[in-house]
């Protein structure tokens, strides 16, 4: 096997195992020495990778992230053209995303509150969730006749009820922490309505701005 693909493997690894550490126990708890054992290499292989714990737990992180936009936009695409579609298409593939590995689910609810870094890289990952639902709602509202300028004001406003206030971020934290007692489909069924709410500014503004 080549170098570069071993030390790819190695990598991705060392990625499997800080989540392990990061979605079942905390990372409070990490050591370098408990994630090489959980990922059967040797402190070596660590610092080829990666220059500090801070560094692994940014990149486990980033690579979660990464997976769960592109879920995303997968729905998205998948999803026919019509807002209540692509929204419920959307939501469901958050969900589901979250709920399929429960350390998921436990960073999302306890460990982005619980370290710096990570209420740093919160703010990051919903800048980029805000341009990517930022483009959905433009491609979704582009047969409401606003001009330009206001149906970019519409969908920034759209966007900003789930990134500025982040509410949705924490409405789905407290689910999966389980201090919400309502199930899946409901869950899914209020974040569709709620952004389904959101959407009705397009032909109000119309209608104001004439």
């Amino acid at each position: 096997m080549p170098a570069e693909q071993r030390r790819a493997q190695r990598r991705a690894a060392l990625l499997e195992a800080g989540l392990e550490v990061l979605g079942r126990h905390g990372w409070a708890t990490a050591t370098v020495r408990g994630v090489c054992k959980q990922a059967g290499l040797n402190d070596r292989y660590f610092y080829e990778n990666f220059a500090d714990l801070d560094a692994l737990l940014l990149a486990v992180v980033d690579d979660q992230a990464a997976q769960g936009t592109a879920v995303i936009l997968t729905a998205a695409e998948a999803a026919p053209h019509r807002l209540r579609a692509r929204a419920r298409a959307v939501v469901e593939a958050i969900v589901d995303f979250l709920s399929a590995d429960p350390r998921r689910g436990r960073i999302l609810a306890q460990e982005f509150s619980a370290h710096p870094l990570l209420q740093q890289r919160r703010r990051r990952i919903i800048r980029t969730l805000a341009s990517v639902f930022t483009a959905q709602t433009r491609e979704l509202l582009d047969e409401v006749p606003l001009s330009p300028a206001d149906l970019h004001l519409t969908a920034l406003t759209v966007t900003a009820s789930l990134t500025v206030t982040a509410g949705l971020w924490d409405l789905l934290a407290d689910w999966f922490r389980g201090d919400l007692d309502t199930g899946r489909d409901h869950l899914v069924d209020y974040v569709v309505a709620f952004l389904l709410t959101t959407t009705e500014l397009a032909p109000a503004l119309q209608h104001r701005l004439r």
